[in-house]
């Protein structure tokens, strides 16, 4: 068993041994013997290291849902050290997967179609594959001097941070090992549970008001565990929204948060959000039980009051002949050409996955045009139904028979 090519022996061992470690010294040191003080110092550092995944890796860096200047970008990634998940940089790039690739058992990289224990901590332990993960655009935080300073001295911060700290803190009123044991080891404990709630529990129990194409739900319970994020299906749903929920009523303190640093200090500079419109839109869809085979029909009859355009028609509407001079750029999308000009740096993927598929940069004799219709039709993400009327909305035209015979198709990936 030992020599199990697919098993993470170091994080099993690690991830056994914090909880050993916490299982003894809440032993030794329980909990009605321990000062007030330490029993603060555990709940302060499990709240900052949630803050610091929920607000600095998940909503800052994975989605890039408001953008924050370097002081602040500091402190989250600091308190994110003390979430012991891996440097900002490992976490994105897999939770980026998991969002365009949700309930995947292949290419989600806690794919909860596994089932709970997998979800949950099981895909900790397996050595992974992610034939995919190429595809993610992770340029931003190759870009960011935070994450590579994180990364770089990512141990040494998370252990001086996580569990020296903590001792140094409660020393201060003669109880250094109830500060490593709860203020250290049962902290971490409890920020890899709630955020592994997440993974798990959030994609199995709760409603699915605005989306029931995937596994994603809300539910209270875990939103009050998890600093707001267990509002899952708004966010998988709008993903590139700060708010894990719209409404004012839902638990989402890394919401208030954020809106309370936008608008009392100069350390966030911008938020994004999803219109009331596209929201209302979702929850009517869920509600009317409205498929997705009948969104394709809808779809196939808007695309069908469309003019049909040859190359030369396409290419004089890149080039500006249509917006008074102003070059536009398209993709080809189920036989229509569809403008995203004014949408491609709001793409929740980037615009490293528009790029291959622009026409815009890539017209003149010679140049090859490819399909993007398998990418957007699942082979690059799982687009919802949301995304696929924000597409229909963008749609400017067919393209004629001549096109579709020299289009390139996409490149299946494994």
């Amino acid at each position: 068993m030992l020599s199990c090519p697919l098993v993470q022996w170091p994080n099993v061992l690690f991830f056994c041994g914090m909880h050993a470690v916490a299982v003894m010294g809440v032993y030794l040191r329980p909990v009605w013997v321990v000062p007030r003080s330490t029993l603060v110092l555990c709940f302060v550092s499990w709240q900052l290291a949630v803050f610091g995944i929920t607000i600095g890796y998940h909503r800052l860096y994975s989605h890039r849902s408001f953008t924050a200047r370097r002081p602040l970008r500091l402190v989250l990634a600091l308190m994110g050290c003390l979430g012991f998940q891996g440097s900002i940089k490992w976490w994105c790039a897999r939770h980026r997967l998991h969002h365009r690739y949700t309930d995947d058992p292949v290419h989600d990289p806690y794919c909860a179609t596994k089932g709970l224990y997998y979800s949950h901590m099981g895909w900790i332990f397996r050595k992974p594959t992610y034939p995919r993960m190429h595809l993610i655009d992770r340029s931003d935080l190759d870009n960011d001097p935070v994450v590579r300073f994180q990364h770089k001295h990512y141990i040494p911060l998370t252990l001086g941070l996580g569990l020296i700290l903590p001792i140094i803190i409660a020393a201060s009123w003669g109880d250094a090992f109830g500060g490593f044991i709860w203020g250290g080891v049962v902290a971490r404990l409890l920020i890899w549970h709630c955020t592994f709630i997440v993974n798990s529990f959030a994609h199995w129990d709760g409603l699915q008001p605005y989306s029931d194409e995937m596994s994603a739900r809300g539910n209270l319970l875990f939103a009050i565990l998890t600093g707001g994020e267990g509002n899952h299906n708004f966010h998988h749903t709008f993903p590139h929204d700060y708010r894990a929920s719209p409404h004012l009523i839902d638990w989402d303190p890394s919401k208030w948060i954020i809106e309370t640093l936008y608008r009392f200090t100069s350390q966030i500079t911008s938020l994004r959000t999803t219109s009331d419109l596209d929201i209302k839109q979702a929850q009517q869809e869920v509600s009317q039980g409205q498929s997705i085979k009948e969104t394709a029909t809808i779809e196939n009859e808007v695309a069908s009051s469309f003019e049909v355009w040859n190359q030369a028609q396409i290419e004089k509407y890149v080039e500006g002949g249509h917006t008074g001079g102003t070059p536009r750029r398209v993709v080809v999308i189920n036989e229509c050409v569809v403008d995203v000009t004014d949408y491609i740096h709001q793409h929740p993927g980037g615009f490293i996955v528009l790029r291959p598929y622009l026409i815009g940069e890539k017209v003149g004799r010679g140049v090859e045009w490819k399909d993007a219709s398998w990418a957007f039709g699942g082979g690059m993400n799982k687009h919802s139904s949301i995304a696929r009327q924000r597409m229909r909305d963008m749609k400017i035209a067919r393209i004629s028979p001549e096109i579709k015979n020299v289009l390139k198709l996409d490149d299946v990936v494994d």
